[in-house]
């Protein structure tokens, strides 16, 4: 699971040191801005400290996740590669007028798509389209020599009623059939829920994720069936090229668990078989010694209507060392925060086992987690694997410094739009960044490690509300336990009030401020935005009679206020010890329930004000990045690790974001 966070604030430019020993030099942090969206880059710090294996390790562990870049495009909706194989022809081979205004609206939806991995919005899932006309966009095209793909691929960027959304909502009537995602072909949701129901065994307890790695079809009989997603099936040239590299990885591997895990990893991959991903991931976890570590695999399910299919996805990084200290005392007192929950006895942890956290910083990020990546993420998902052995939490810290060192030159800014008065502002400005750290590390460290199911409930109980109602269950443990006295004990806190600029951030984007991501009309469908706004909402509404949180008007302005930070930190227990229960006995009733109740709709006139506000700022809501060339120095076919760079000069940058884009990232060229 992640903790997925979009910066408020506008981008610009900082100066910092350059990689590899090279001349102090202006770090350009921004690179492009178009849309909704913002580009940025980032650097890695502690880069220079490794060892020769160890970089050389990180290297084919990066590489291994570049070669996921095709499975990733064809996930997300089945022709959006044939799309960007058209887009990058246009790129590289156009040779007419490109300083006309059409073809400048062509780039900018080539940069959309780009940045999309694909032709719907990376977080508000709906279909983006080109400004330029369809007429123009055939004739780039036809001057690129891809006349034949007009009658496939116009239809697919330009038609609003087809692929509409990329995974629906369940107010659009047969979220599978609805859903532009290419995990099903062929059936509906009835179908795909009766088939997985007739192969989960209830009694197991050590279940395989069923569905994690497969697309859902019929045969030639009508009977539904499994295709898996392995070197012999889909996906098979990628999948044969990231265990080229993993295999490459293993024999420069840090310690012998690293090596285990990374050969269960290859064999997974080479069979499909689910069970050796389980075997894996046990592995995996083992790992937490070692300084070079890597997320690759079908990993998250948010893009899957019925929250089954994995996304693609590749994480490299190196551990902080300095600042997983924090990290490191909250792991070691996890039984201590498993036992003091708000929860019912029932659904605690007897003993916690194996939860290792770490500060780290991104080497490479690919799939779906790039460009547009988490800052938090806990892995991994399976609970028994949770419960049995344990699970691995990592804070991003490279990519929010990224984030907050060009927020801090920003003239312009959400926190004096949306805070209500000086008091709020100077709470944020001292605690903010720090408490929004410190709340990702209880996410992800122990809130999605916390609690349990209780026998026989399966883990796909919650359906397509699972992934909102998981985010706000470790939401809602990192809130508490932020306020919460141990915290200053442990030396993590060093002021007992520092937690309110948390709390007044969260009620502030939750209420308000995240719905400049949404179009005017449109409902909140996006988990991570449901679960915010489910927490906002409900404790607002559940603490009218005590005044918790405040609705006041100034100036024509709306503002969210909180009076009574106690009485809000025991609202956020009630509701975490709900959730928790919600998950624990599989009440799917229930948790649809509150996801429809405070998730989804927007009040209309808070919406248009947010949009209006916003608006004014001039602010772009989305940012992503560009991932750092690590360049091997090769000689007469010899890897000369010595002389292995970090590029972080402009020189490593396209003449155009889209270019850098369309370069990015090994392909396999599978379909």
């Amino acid at each position: 699971m992640k903790k997925v966070f979009y910066v408020m604030m506008t981008m610009s430019l900082a100066a910092v040191m350059t990689g590899c020993g090279e001349k102090e030099q202006k770090f350009n942090y921004l690179l492009d801005e178009f849309a909704d969206l913002k580009i940025m880059r980032y650097q890695i710090p502690g880069w220079d400290e490794l060892s020769l294996q160890q970089k050389e390790y990180a290297y084919h562990l990066a590489e291994a996740a570049k070669w996921g870049r095709d499975i990733i495009w064809d996930q997300n909706s089945e022709h959006n590669i044939e799309l960007r194989h058209t887009i990058e022809n246009i790129l590289n081979n156009y040779e007419g007028d490109k300083s006309s205004d059409e073809y400048q609206k062509f780039l900018v939806y080539a940069k959309r798509v780009f940045f999309a991995n694909g032709i719907h919005h990376h977080y508000a899932e709906d279909k983006f389209f080109p400004e330029c006309s369809q007429e123009y966009f055939k004739s780039l095209m036809q001057a690129v020599g891809d006349a034949d793909k007009c009658e496939l691929l116009i239809p697919y960027i330009y038609n609003k009623n087809s692929y509409k959304q990329r995974r629906a909502n369940a107010t659009t009537g047969d979220i599978v059939v609805e859903s532009s995602v290419n995990y099903y072909d062929g059936v509906n949701r009835e179908e795909v829920e009766a088939y997985y129901a007739s192969i989960f065994d209830k009694d197991n307890e050590t279940p395989i994720s069923y569905g994690l790695n497969t697309k859902v079809v019929k045969d030639e009989n009508g009977n539904v069936k499994e295709l898996a997603w392995y070197k012999g099936g889909i996906y098979g040239k990628a999948i044969e090229k990231i265990c080229e590299e993993l295999a490459l990885a293993a024999k420069v591997a840090e310690n012998d668990v690293q090596k285990r895990a990374l050969n269960l990893l290859i064999k997974y991959y080479e069979t499909g078989d689910l069970k050796l991903w389980d075997e894996f991931n046990i592995e995996w976890v083992k790992d937490t010694i070692g300084t070079v570590d890597f997320i690759n695999g079908f990993v998250e399910d948010y893009n899957d209507p019925l929250g089954r299919k994995g996304a693609w996805e590749g994480y490299v990084h190196i551990k902080d060392h300095a600042a997983s200290v924090r990290t490191s005392a909250l792991s070691a007192n996890a039984q201590w925060f498993e036992d003091n929950s708000p929860i019912d006895d029932r659904f605690k942890k007897k003993e916690c086992k194996g939860v290792s956290a770490k500060v780290v910083n991104v080497v490479c990020i690919t799939g779906d987690a790039y460009p547009a990546t988490a800052i938090g993420i806990n892995l991994p998902n399976a609970d028994w694997i949770r419960k049995m052995y344990g699970s691995k939490s990592v804070t991003i810290a490279n990519i929010t410094k990224a984030y907050d060192l060009a927020a801090e030159e920003s003239p312009m800014n959400t926190l004096d739009e949306f805070a209500y008065d000086e008091a709020e502002k100077e709470m944020a400005r001292k605690w903010g960044s720090f408490t929004s750290d410190i709340h990702t590390d209880l996410h992800e460290c122990l809130g999605h490690g916390s609690g349990q199911l209780l026998p026989g409930v399966s883990t796909t109980a919650m359906g397509e509300y699972a992934s909102t109602l998981e985010e706000a269950r470790a939401d809602l443990f990192g809130l508490y336990y932020t306020a919460d006295p141990k915290m200053q004990e442990l030396g993590i806190i060093p002021d007992k009030d520092a937690y309110k600029a948390e709390y007044a951030s969260y009620i502030r984007n939750g209420m308000m401020v995240q719905f400049n991501r949404i179009e005017l009309g449109k409902p909140n469908t996006e988990a991570h935005m449901q679960n915010r706004k489910l927490i906002a909402e409900w404790c607002y509404e559940n603490g009218k009679k005590d005044n918790v949180i405040e609705k006041k008007v100034r100036d024509g302005k709306t503002y969210f206020v909180i009076n009574d930070y106690v009485k809000l930190r025991a609202l956020f227990a009630e509701l975490l010890a709900e959730i928790q229960r919600i998950k624990s006995e599989g009440d799917y009733e229930a948790g649809k329930a509150l996801v429809e109740k405070y998730a989804v709709n927007i009040d209309p006139a808070i919406h248009k004000e947010v949009l209006e506000r916003y608006e004014a700022l001039n602010l772009k809501p989305y940012g992503g990045f560009i991932n750092p060339d690590i360049v091997p120095v090769v000689e007469d076919g010899k890897y000369l690790w010595t002389r292995t760079v970090t590029d972080y000069t402009d020189d490593a940058i396209a003449d155009t974001v889209t270019l850098t884009y369309a370069k990015q990232g090994n392909t396999a060229h599978f379909k």
